[in-house]
């Protein structure tokens, strides 16, 4: 399946791709996976290794030290701090939420300064189905009200913070324009195609296509897949001239089934964007494709 490629690159840069790894989540546990960071040392740790291996921007949840998520401001902070005593990578913060409200998240966004911050575009249900258990790991209604949405456009545009518009569905794309329309959100936007996550669009190349088609021209995009599907999804996205995330977040396994750490998923991503015949982007030039001031 193919599309012109005016239409798939949108405003992403033909040769360089950017590869994000997302280091932590919220409900991801070391009983799952053992290598999952939790204290800002060893997310810092990570997160160089992750730049080494050709990433150029680390997606991150704060945790405390038994691994539970929080919104500590202090926390964050220490996570930023470690990161640059480190490295030049790109950071890129959450602001999803289990329990936590919207001035808790606002403030460390506020306070640390990162240079990306997540910005969840729309509500659904959010849920973990296991087959083999025959029942739902978890399930819950995701919350994402357009008002507060438009606080956390405000919050990061008074702090200098890229808006990386989290789409769970085609319809959390339409969502952006209320926001263009009230002057909120301003171009080139930059877009995370998220597939795979039970109550959200499923973890297809050929949703992907129709996904893409969906954005305005000059959008830069990654895609975000959830499980096993993640590497097909990737493989897709990187020929149609798009950017990839991976990263114990999303994906515990690389493509042979074998579990892996975070370094070897974008060291395979890293491949995997050679193959295609494009470079993994350096967080400088990251910052160029993405519009963000230096």
């Amino acid at each position: 399946m193919t599309i012109d490629d005016q239409q798939s690159i949108k405003g992403n840069d033909p040769e360089r791709a950017i590869i994000s790894a997302a280091l932590t989540g919220a409900l991801t546990t070391r009983d799952q996976c053992e290598a999952i960071p939790y204290t800002p040392e060893e997310i810092a740790e990570d997160a160089a290794a992750a730049r080494e291996a050709g990433a150029a921007i680390a997606h991150i949840h704060a945790r405390t030290e038994d691994g539970s998520p929080t919104y500590s401001t202090e926390i964050y902070q220490d996570i930023y701090d470690e990161v640059r005593d480190r490295t030049d990578i790109l950071l890129n913060f959450s602001t999803g939420a289990l329990h936590a409200s919207v001035k808790e998240r606002i403030e460390y966004i506020q306070e640390a300064q990162p240079d990306l911050a997540a910005l969840n575009m729309g509500s659904m249900n959010y849920a973990k189905y296991s087959e083999s258990r025959e029942e739902f790991v978890f399930d819950m209604v995701f919350e994402n009200s357009f008002e507060e949405i438009g606080q956390f456009v405000n919050a990061m545009a008074d702090a200098g913070v890229k808006p990386e518009l989290e789409c769970f569905d085609t319809g959390h794309i339409g969502n952006i324009k209320p926001l263009l329309k009230m002057d909120d959100l301003s171009h080139p936007l930059q877009f995370s195609l998220i597939m795979g996550v039970l109550g959200g669009i499923p973890a297809t190349v050929e949703n992907l296509v129709h996904q893409v088609k969906q954005l305005p021209d000059d959008a830069n995009w990654q895609v975000i897949g959830i499980g096993r599907e993640q590497w097909a999804l990737a493989a897709g996205a990187l020929s149609m001239g798009g950017n990839i995330r991976v990263g114990l977040e999303d994906n515990f396994y690389l493509p042979n089934g074998e579990m892996s750490t975070n370094p070897e998923l974008v060291e395979q991503a890293a491949k995997l964007t050679r193959a295609v015949g494009r470079t993994p982007a350096t967080p400088d030039e990251a910052r160029e494709i993405l519009g963000m001031k230096q």
